[in-house]
């Protein structure tokens, strides 16, 4: 039964292959009109095509957006094979998302991507299904990877991984994950063993590449998350030569939350012919609450820590390692167990720390920018930008780690009297009005956001190990023989 619910799988990979060179010799076209000519029966098309065709005409030619799939669609009616399709209703997934409902028809058809969605709106799906759909029936050397997906931090990546495993392995693939502060040595085992998709961060890749452990040639598929954060980052000159080593006939992804600046030049440059998808707005998500409070700067610990005392799990944001290191710790003094999260810390000490958020064993997490792209933590209530971030689009995208998946959530952002103005500009960038009060660490306001405090819990006391050793042996003959010489004879 396995072999020929991978063979389906397999077929489907093959005929996207063929598709894929007569596409690119097409001209330009509607995305509406390709989709509704990429290969899938009739049938199967109908619901999504007749949504398409009821948009206005002018709206035909522009990106799509939509916030909900259309009545009726599923996966297998996208044309997402059977054992595919299969495995996603086992982990209780049946419905596409607006970006997967999109995107889908044209990534299985072997099209290039341009995809504009938030972190948590089904990105990963909606790259990881034609990823495993696209490669199943073909053969992949040891060290030659055929699928790529880069992405800017390692916590993406490991969250990729865990999406696109299941799928992998339904289709016969093999997925690896490739970052840096961890031994290469897992890594480059998992590529001698013929890994099928790497999933990685651009600078390990790279040195892998370098060390001529890892050859990019056979990529078939390439797909880029997270556009605009590793522009942020520094990474595009990297991610460039890395799809520079790719072949240009393959077909290549690419998301973002935003489609402004580098990422635009990325996309002219290595995308050829893409369909284009938005589907979310390039502004918060309208169930947030925003707040804006204005404090003195000796009160800033005392606010943030009255917030973070409530029951609401509560996610709060530094600019630099060091300030989260100190406030998590000085939180945690206080009686408010905090873990953090920053690129000072191993990434063993990340996972640990991420994870134990994630389970409720701490319920506060104090993280710099890392954090606000790319993971995923059910139930955070609260976040808080202890220090304002330094432009609006990393206020959408910290502020998006609430109020998911259409739960309600509330922003929180603290100025001094001094930072007035600059975080005036970011709010009007980030189309937010918050609701603005200058508080204390006593304002009850803090208590009516922060909900009923939560049990303040006794921070652990180091232990102190005194020495066992007998007064004539180890440090007590050294305190003996010291007094000892100390005296004077008689």
């Amino acid at each position: 039964m396995t072999c020929c619910m991978v063979g389906t799988v397999g077929n489907q990979g093959g005929a996207i292959r063929a598709r894929r060179s007569y596409l690119a010799s097409r001209e330009l076209v509607p995305t509406d009109v390709v989709a509704s000519t990429c290969g899938h029966p009739k049938s199967e098309r109908d619901p999504l095509t007749a949504l398409l065709r009821e948009e206005p005409r002018a709206a035909r030619h522009q990106n799509h957006t939509r916030k909900t799939p259309a009545p009726g669609v599923t996966f297998g009616s996208l044309g997402v094979p059977a054992p595919l399709a299969a495995a996603l209703a086992a982990g209780g997934i049946t419905q596409p998302f607006p970006i997967q409902a999109a995107t889908l028809p044209d990534a299985l058809a072997g099209r290039d991507i341009l995809g504009r969605g938030q972190t948590g709106s089904g990105k990963t799906l909606g790259f990881s299904i034609p990823l495993a759909a696209g490669l199943a029936d073909g053969h992949t050397m040891a060290c030659r990877p055929r699928g790529l997906v880069l992405v800017p931090t390692r916590e993406l990546a490991s969250q990729v991984q865990a999406v696109l495993g299941p799928l992998a392995r339904v289709a016969g693939l093999s997925a690896t994950a490739i970052f840096g502060g961890v031994s290469q040595h897992p890594q480059v085992a998992a590529l001698r063993n013929r890994a099928d998709i790497v999933v990685a961060c651009p600078g390990r890749l790279i040195d892998l590449i370098e060390q001529g452990h890892c050859h990019l040639g056979d990529v078939e598929i390439t797909v880029l998350d997270e556009a605009d954060h590793m522009a942020d980052l520094g990474f595009l000159p990297v991610v460039r030569r890395l799809l520079d080593a790719t072949p240009p006939q393959g077909q290549r992804m690419l998301f973002s939350a935003t489609l402004d600046n580098d990422v635009n030049v990325l996309a002219r440059r290595y995308l050829s012919n893409p369909a284009h998808h938005a589907v979310d707005p390039a502004a918060p998500p309208a169930r947030i609450e925003h707040h804006l409070l204005t404090v003195a700067p000796a009160d800033r610990p005392g606010v943030v820590r009255a917030l973070a005392a409530g029951d609401n799990r509560s996610l709060i944001f530094t600019r630099t390692k060091h300030g989260a290191q100190k406030l998590a710790r000085q939180l945690t003094a206080t009686g408010v167990p905090a873990a953090e999260l920053h690129g000072n810390l191993s990434q063993s000490a990340r996972t640990k720390n991420l994870a134990s958020f994630a389970s409720g064993a701490v319920r506060v997490l104090v993280a710099t920018d890392i954090a606000a792209r790319g993971i995923h933590v059910d139930g955070i209530g609260l976040v808080i930008h202890a220090d304002s971030p330094a432009e609006h689009k990393a206020y959408v995208h910290r502020s998006g780690r609430t109020a998911r998946a259409g739960a309600a959530g509330v922003v929180i952002t603290l100025q001094t009297p001094a930072q007035a103005r600059e975080v005036r500009t970011l709010m009007r960038r980030a189309n937010v009005v918050p609701l603005g009060a200058t508080v204390g660490p006593g304002s009850p306001l803090l208590r009516s956001i922060a909900g009923p405090p939560a049990k303040p819990i006794e921070p652990k006391r180091p232990v102190v190990r005194h020495s066992t050793a007998a007064p004539g042996t180890g440090a007590g003959a050294a305190a003996l023989s010291a007094s000892y010489r100390g005296r004077r004879r008689r």
